[in-house]
């Protein structure tokens, strides 16, 4: 790979340096046969400029061989036109001397080879060159003064106006015309290209014609129209193409038709004004639109990395959940047979303590397992944005009692007492999310029942009045380790834990507080913990919430006794069908069950139940496609209530299960009380289903 670059930069200097070779001998006849002027000083000299570009461009040997071809060239085309010896070596060191110094000032103030991007560059080009072609000016005009007699500040103002038009036109000129940026901006077609530079051509031939219009001005527009449809690259070239036809015309001829006040002046200095004037304008106003192409070509290419990583981003996403949607599964679906087949065994009455102990293990560790595994789901949904609020008139104080209820038989285990305090003057209703709320303060409960060994549990909510909403203060104490305050700072960060040793007491994924933090954000309030280590925690929410009116409690409606209801259980797996078939008889209602969702359609089409419970992952037909076939029944079956009993547990996978028709969802592993509740809520809703 280096040989081939080695080699792919040899040819690029080889071409370099044959182009720069052939111009600075073309550029030499040009000047000395076309533009020289009576005093026998050439009116536009591009050569000092090509030999500069060629000394920053080229390495050493290179540099040699080009000062070479410039020097025996210049010294010919000299001694051709008829200068003496003297003059000619006089011409020649004073302007390959130029050359040099322009290429060493202008490398050390660019640290290498200069690149004309901006105005900032062109303007600091042309400052440093201007000082350069002044002194090389006062060099040759000292001993020519001598040698043809003619008025020493004559020949300054001709060599300077020579050597310095060159500098000023030709080196920026060739540095755009070299640079690869350049030439990757504003492409056109050759066709467009050769019609503004013809353009151009025949209207400078026209105005700079002895006979011809004495409109010079007209070129500005065609030369601005190069800038603006070719970019930094037309600006130059129209300007060499306007020097080319001018220069020569002028001088041939002496003449210059403008048709103002100052046409006696010398034409000479009038067209090398005018070419200057020409180039720094359009040079500038392509420099600007190059400048701007790159920008929106940044622009463009930020976009396109950004919108790279957007979809890697989404990709990774749709990675990490189709991964947590096929776990959550695999540990859902062994946990269910763990859990559910627990709870058979603990509803016995037949068991022995030891057993009835070991069975109750098996439960509690079930559940540690199922509490880790939703706490990732949890977490998961509140990266994704996915978790909505869901107000609705909430007491908080029976919300606070019903959670330490749920807490207090675990508490009751260890030997701890668990009390409530409420402070609330109002005892009115609040717009609350009942079950976020639940979730946040079972979590501090369950946390405060882990850290404590010995000692109690203390629950307080107050409520403070405001004017347009109150606040509301929960409080979780306990008589715990405590914590301390460098600890205090990792509590609420993810996947954190106090101790994260090898030989730590307590497990757990270390999200609970964190997706607790982010829900209380959400309600738009705070929550925090106040410790002392040894001595218990007091971990604390604080939220704001308008007083809401009652709701009317709706009717009663007549519910159909579950010893009465008949329900289809449809699972692939044979030891979910058995735990499902045992909790649903010990609530007594009459269950038969199929195997996929071929099976269930086929029951369901001459069966008369009152529900239908489904699995989701089935062989020849999953349950999505056998719900939306059972919707599709020309029958009364079409309108029977069909809940998801499935471990796919994330939230798109549940909303996939409603759009295929279903009514509900119960997560497995299966607890008893979701079941019942999720069965009798439906027993007791209308028979219609929309």
């Amino acid at each position: 790979m280096r040989q081939e670059l080695a080699q792919l930069e040899r040819q690029r200097q080889d071409a370099l340096l044959l182009g720069l070779a052939v111009a600075i001998v073309a550029s030499l006849a040009f000047s000395e046969y076309l533009t020289r002027t009576a005093l026998g000083v050439a009116s536009f000299w591009p050569a000092n400029g090509l030999l500069a570009v060629g000394l920053m461009a080229l390495n050493a040997p290179r540099r040699i061989a080009l000062t070479l071809v410039m020097v025996f060239f210049h010294i010919a085309t000299s001694q051709m036109v008829g200068d003496s010896l003297t003059k000619t070596l006089l011409y020649t060191t004073i302007d390959v001397a130029e050359a040099f110094a322009v290429w060493i000032v202008v490398s050390r103030f660019s640290n290498g080879v200069m690149r004309l991007r901006n105005m900032r560059q062109l303007a600091m080009l042309v400052a440093l060159g201007a000082p350069i072609a002044t002194i090389a000016a006062v060099l040759a005009a000292l001993p020519l003064s001598v040698i043809t007699g003619a008025p020493f500040l004559t020949i300054l103002w001709a060599w300077f106006a020579r050597s310095g038009l060159g500098l000023a036109v030709v080196l920026p000129a060739i540095l755009v015309l070299l640079d690869a940026e350049h030439r990757r901006a504003f492409h056109r077609s050759r066709r467009e290209r050769l019609a503004i530079y013809a353009s151009i051509a025949v209207m400078t031939a026209i105005c700079f014609y002895p006979d011809g219009v004495p409109a010079p001005f007209m070129i500005f527009p065609l030369a601005m129209l190069a800038a603006f449809r070719l970019g930094a690259r037309g600006a130059a070239e129209s300007s060499l193409v306007v020097a080319c036809i001018a220069i020569p015309l002028v001088a041939s001829s002496g003449y210059l038709a403008v048709g103002l006040r100052w046409a006696d002046a010398n034409p000479a200095r009038i067209v090398q004004v005018f070419v200057f004037l020409l180039f720094g304008t359009t040079l500038a106003t392509g420099l600007a639109l190059a400048q701007q192409e790159r920008l929106k070509r940044l622009l463009v290419r930020r976009e396109q990395l950004t919108r790279a990583a957007r979809a890697r981003a989404l990709a990774a996403t749709e990675a990490k959940t189709e991964f947590l949607a096929t776990m959550s599964h695999e540990i859902r679906t062994p946990l269910n047979s763990v859990l559910g087949f627990a709870q058979l065994l603990a509803a016995r009455n037949d068991l022995p303590p030891d057993a009835r102990r070991q069975v109750n293990l098996i439960d509690n560790a079930g559940g540690a397992l199922l509490t880790v595994v939703n706490d990732i789901l949890d977490f998961s949904r509140v990266e994704a944005g996915q978790v909505e609020l869901s107000p609705q008139p909430t007491s908080a104080a029976a919300l606070l009692r019903d959670t330490v209820a749920i807490m207090a038989p675990e508490a009751r285990a260890k030997g701890l007492t668990i009390e409530v305090e409420i402070i609330d003057p109002l005892e009115a209703l609040h717009d609350l999310d009942d079950a976020r709320l639940r979730q946040v303060l079972l979590n501090l409960l369950n946390n405060a029942v882990k850290f404590t060994e010995t000692g109690r549990i203390d629950a307080s909510l107050i409520v403070e009045a405001g004017e347009d909403e109150d606040r509301l203060r929960f409080e979780i104490a306990d008589t715990g380790v405590g914590i301390s305050v460098e600890q205090q700072a990792l509590l609420f960060q993810r996947f954190s834990q106090i101790d994260g040793s090898a030989s730590r007491t307590y497990g757990g994924a270390g999200l609970g507080l964190a997706i607790s933090r982010t829900l209380v954000e959400m309600m738009g309030g705070r929550i925090g913990v106040d410790s002392v280590p040894g001595r218990g925690s007091c971990f604390w929410i604080e939220v704001t919430a308008p007083v809401a009116e009652p709701v009317a409690a709706p009717e009663a409606r007549p519910t159909a006794a579950p010893s009465a209801a008949r329900i289809l259980l449809v699972d692939d797996h044979p030891m979910n069908r058995e735990i499902g078939v045992a909790l649903l008889l010990l609530a007594g209602c009459k269950v038969d069950i199929a195997e996929n969702g071929q099976q269930a359609v086929e029951a369901a089409a001459v069966g008369e139940y009152d529900m239908i419970l489904m699995d989701i992952h089935m062989p020849l037909m999953d349950g999505l496609a056998a719900t939306r076939a059972i919707r599709a029944l020309h029958s009364p079956a079409s309108k029977i209530p069909i809940i998801a009993m499935s471990a796919d547990a994330l939230p798109q996978q549940v909303e996939r299960c409603y759009a295929a028709g279903m009514v509900d969802h119960i997560a497995k592993p299966i607890q008893r009380e979701v079941l019942y509740a999720k069965v009798d809520r439906w027993l007791t809703a209308p028979t219609s289903i929309d």
